[in-house]
């Protein structure tokens, strides 16, 4: 069965006329045969666009860094709750598409998940995708269980770049860049979390920021120009391996930070924790300019059967490599982590 064309529903994707209704009767009449519409090139402004289960919304990708291209969905809705609302979206499929939020109203998401409770699992997909430019988080997902995003940039948001409560997803070669909050941020309840592979960088709050979570698998991710710690897990984050990243230039200074903020990784009250075989450097803006960060390199404290081993710091940091902050439990290992403090030239 060939996809449905949005366009055959009425919308226009000229910029100007709100296509909104028109993606919502395309994206209801492919739910009666778990169907996929399809969006061609062009400009389509819409708002609050309900996805229904086992349907899949499907363009051309063809954005740049800064720029969305092909297939762009933009946000006609100053006071709308998001662009995409995936709730109750079970098995869906988002690939494909640019999420422009053109900067509109206060809090506004790209894609939005605001469930009740923990009713089943979602298993949705979203692929390829650039979503950029919201005031709220570019992906929030509230309760969400199962689901995957791969290969999509999310970016310049004014919330975070993907923002987690819930469990059991795949999160593997994207782009989370220039987000005022958290590139990944999960602060209330979150866990069993796999991100390999992404790119995290120039977020404002911190790279991968983690309160309460448990069962992650964090490697071969490049983590760079955090304004916090590149890696910050509190409140006893549990059963985590932290493994093969590359964390450069954290701290940068957009706000006031504390010293133990001014860190590539900040650890504590953990259980279970793996940190190995990470590398971490300071630096500073791109051309030479700004400030030069962090002023520490590892802060971890309240740790509990965790090991801290063969990290390399390299001209890590400007003041001190490792503060340990002492009110371990048994169990901690910490050894064979070798680096050396910078210095600015």
């Amino acid at each position: 069965m060939q996809p449905l064309d949005v366009r055959d529903f009425g919308a226009e994707g000229d910029g100007e006329s709100d296509d909104s209704a028109a993606f919502q009767r395309a994206l209801e009449a492919a739910a009666e045969s778990r169907g996929t519409v399809f969006v061609p090139d062009g400009v389509f402004r819409c708002a609050d666009v309900k996805v229904p289960p086992q349907t899949g919304l499907v363009g051309n990708p063809t954005w740049r860094y800064t720029e969305p291209g092909g297939s762009i969905l933009r946000l006609s809705n100053e006071k709308a709750a998001c662009l995409l609302n995936l709730t109750g979206a079970i098995g869906c499929t988002i690939n494909g598409l640019c999420l422009d939020g053109g900067k509109l109203g206060e809090g506004v998401h790209g894609i939005l998940v605001d469930k009740p409770d923990y009713i089943t699992e979602d298993a949705f997909r979203i692929e390829r995708c650039w979503v950029a430019r919201f005031t709220g988080d570019g992906v929030h997902l509230g309760r969400i269980w199962c689901f995957s995003i791969r290969h999509s940039m999310v970016a310049f948001n004014r919330g975070n770049g993907l923002w987690l409560k819930g469990w059991d997803g795949f999160v593997l070669d994207n782009w989370f860049s220039g987000n005022r909050q958290a590139g990944f941020g999960a602060f209330e309840e979150n866990a069993s979390i796999t991100m390999v592979g992404n790119r995290i960088e120039w977020n404002q709050l911190g790279g991968i920021v983690l309160h309460a979570g448990g069962h992650y698998n964090i490697s071969s991710n490049y983590i760079d120009r955090s304004g916090g710690p590149g890696i910050d897990l509190h409140d006893r984050c549990r059963q985590m391996t932290i493994v093969g990243n590359v964390i450069y230039r954290s701290g940068k200074p957009w706000r006031e930070l504390s010293k133990h903020d001014s860190s590539h990784a900040r650890l504590e009250g953990g259980e279970g924790i793996v940190f190995s075989g990470n590398m971490m450097t300071m630096g500073r803006d791109d051309g030479g300019k700004g400030d030069w960060s962090p002023r520490c390199a590892m802060v971890y404290g309240g740790l509990t059967n965790s090991v801290i081993a063969s990290n390399v710091m390299h001209n890590a940091a400007l003041e001190e490599l490792m503060i340990d902050l002492g009110g371990h439990g048994e169990g901690v290992v910490v050894r064979d982590n070798v680096g050396s403090l910078g210095s600015p030239r």
